[in-house]
């Protein structure tokens, strides 16, 4: 092997110079690659104002939102009267039921005399019935007028029992001290003091607020916020307490259920050997009736709608791959020789699947009316295009030596597709059939929403009330273990179909 001297390798390296010598690009793509997803970036961060809705977001709100999730609040109101005496009360439908006595507010009760006045009862004139006259005079009708009035209300003294001082605990080193006149608010050793003025209806605080107590204006009400605890609102007439707690309240039975308050034990006892509580059933079939019944939780509705949500996804995409199936064959090139039949049914494609899932359903919910068929429709819709291309591509994919070798004994053009072409695509069709199935599991609660029926609109109606969190994060739960167990089942029968294991 004959070696080359150095000038030699210099000369062809002259007259070679775009072989041997790299571009710009071969020798900084590094660089440029890596420069130009930084511009992308910085881009973004301009374009979309990254940084401004980052500072101006409202973390404490955002941190409330989730913790209602998982909690849920119980809201007595403290109203105070112009004479000082304080009255505790609470929403129609509170957690803790009727009769609600917290041991975390503890209130200071005294019997005093009030003033209350009410109608007198009626004088013997007024009682009479009045004689017929053809004349009437004004004044003695109006001085009989004022007299009545005056004999119509009657002040009376009372012994009443009435709130004048309360204690709220709001967790540990966090209370809300409640009196006619005066609020004392403390958080981790940190004490806020707000004068009352009723005749003024004004707030006012001694001191300057801290962070977590809010004043957008001088004598307006003061807004404190206790972490997780709960808030408190603070007005000249009223105290509105909003203490939380962790977990789910009335999550079997509501405060109008016959085993309402009773611990698990207790519940099991009556069940299975107390008395009945209602003689028209046993205390199985009245439990399991409060349960699916419950109006805060509404079980046996949400579990209705998500087997709706269920049977919505599957009847759809079953639809969509029946249709789907034939005409991808006529969309496929090497199995349908027709040039014109191949774009018009791939434009036919096209034409299903551009219009997102959600569109098709608020098209369906307005010519159906509102509920699963609408669903069913969009998911059949919007499908049967995605599927339809997705097979017609795998069709024009596969292997013609399995078609041409079949063909060649002499088999029909059925047989031919049959035994030549099907077996090359049937487990990928199928593949593709599971994964929009289980797909589709979740777009159904999205286009339900809409009022395409299933667990979307049950889910939307929860979100509207901006109240019931904890309703949506049960709802949001049921959904996730559906997409679990539904992608379990989807990745089982898609390796059984492709013959892997995983």
């Amino acid at each position: 092997m004959q070696t080359m001297n150095m000038s030699e390798l210099e000369a062809i390296a002259a007259r070679h110079l775009g072989i041997l010598q790299r571009s710009v690009w071969q020798r900084f793509k590094v660089g440029f690659i890596a420069g130009g997803i930084l511009l992308y970036f910085v881009f973004a961060w301009w374009f979309f104002s990254i940084g401004k809705v980052v500072t101006n977001a409202n973390w404490s709100i955002a941190g409330s939102y989730l913790a209602d999730w998982v909690s849920y609040e119980v809201r007595p109101d403290i109203s105070i009267a112009a004479d000082g005496a304080m009255e505790i009360t609470y929403p129609r439908f509170d957690p803790l039921g009727p009769n609600a006595n917290p041991d975390w507010l503890k209130a200071t009760r005294e019997t005093v005399s009030r003033t209350a006045t009410t109608p007198a009862a009626p004088s013997a004139a007024a009682a009479a019935p009045a004689k017929s006259s053809s004349f009437s005079f004004m004044a003695p009708a109006a001085t009989t007028a004022k007299a009545d009035a005056q004999d119509a209300i009657a002040p009376q003294i009372r012994q009443e029992e009435i709130v004048t001082q309360a204690l709220v605990e709001m967790g540990t080193a966090r209370t809300v001290e409640i009196m006619p006149d005066r609020v004392i608010l403390s958080r981790d050793g940190e004490t806020v003091m707000l004068d009352l003025d009723g005749a003024r209806d004004t707030v006012d605080a001694t001191a300057a607020l801290p962070d977590w107590a809010e004043q957008r204006q001088p004598g307006a009400k003061v807004v404190a916020s206790f972490g997780l605890s709960g808030w408190v609102e603070v007005q000249a007439d009223k105290v509105k307490i909003r203490k939380r707690f962790f977990g789910w309240e009335n999550f079997f039975f509501d405060t109008n259920s016959a085993f309402f308050g009773k611990g698990a034990g207790e519940v099991a006892g009556l069940i299975f050997a107390g008395e009945r509580l209602d003689p028209a059933r046993s205390n199985l079939s009245l439990a399991w009736n409060d349960i699916l019944y419950n109006p805060s939780w509404q079980h046996l509705d949400v579990w209705t709608k998500l087997l709706q949500t269920i049977v919505m996804a599957f009847i759809g995409t079953l639809f969509a791959m029946i249709v789907a199936f034939p005409l991808s064959f006529l969309a496929a090139r090497n199995i349908f020789r027709n040039r014109l039949a191949n774009q018009i049914i791939k434009r036919f494609f096209d034409f299903q699947r551009s219009v997102d899932m959600l569109i098709w359903a608020l098209f369906f919910t307005r010519a159906f009316g509102p509920g699963p068929l609408a669903g069913m429709s969009a998911i059949f819709f919007t499908d049967t295009g995605t599927l339809g291309k997705l097979y017609a591509e795998a069709l024009e994919n596969i292997d013609d030596k399995q078609r041409e070798g079949v063909k060649s004994v002499g088999a029909a053009p059925l047989a031919v597709q049959r035994f030549g072409v099907l077996p090359q695509v049937l487990p990928l069709f199928a593949s593709q059939a599971l994964y929009f199935w289980e797909s589709n599991t979740r777009s159904a609660t999205i286009i339900g929403a809409v009022g395409a029926g299933g667990i979307g609109l049950k889910l939307w109606e929860a979100m509207r009330t901006n109240s019931d969190w904890e309703n949506v994060a049960y709802m949001v739960l049921l959904i996730l273990i559906v997409v679990f167990v539904f992608d379990g089942i989807s990745n089982a029968l898609r390796s059984r179909l492709m013959g892997t294991k995983h």
